[in-house]
């Protein structure tokens, strides 16, 4: 059975006025993870594929953990820095830029991952695919006015 809240969230992810609610959905979202242990996230529960990024600050050294939605490819994880159409690439790009070596936790389960940035052809081929699994990053793309970032996530041994 498929969750009936995928469709409505692809739907709604494409209207520009959801990007003006992220500073909620984001806090409700670190509340939910919080509450649950990792277990539930507010995009798992609209049947989308969600995990929990911990990278290590570029300048603090620390490590910095957000709930991102990705898509599943290749045995790995795919994520683009949309940062909600805003102006700037969020923090955890620049972290993976800076140290690629990360943590990616699932439903509380943590897996270590190697980030690598797509460019060139890499990244117009992952776009298209991107797009049909996400429409709303052609909105958001379009409201930040730049690039928005596309890292492949794949899986490591520590």
């Amino acid at each position: 059975m498929t969750n009936p809240l995928t469709s409505l969230a692809r739907v709604l992810g494409t209207q520009p006025w959801l990007m003006g609610l992220a500073g909620g959905i984001i806090w409700v979202d670190k509340r939910l993870h919080r509450l649950f242990k990792g277990k539930v996230s507010l995009v798992a529960l609209a049947g989308l594929p969600s995990l929990r990024l911990t990278t290590t600050g570029r300048k603090s050294g620390l490590p910095r953990g957000t709930n991102l939605l990705y898509f599943p490819h290749d045995e790995g994880f795919v994520l683009v820095g949309s940062n909600w159409g805003r102006p700037n690439d969020p923090a955890w790009t620049h972290n993976l830029r800076s140290e690629p070596e990360a943590v990616v936790a699932l439903a509380g389960k943590e897996i270590p991952v190697k980030a690598r940035e797509l460019l060139g052809d890499e990244y117009d081929a992952m776009w298209k695919l991107l797009l049909d699994f996400w429409p709303g990053y052609s909105m958001e793309k379009q409201a930040a006015r730049r690039v928005l970032p596309i890292f492949e996530l794949k899986t490591t041994t520590r």
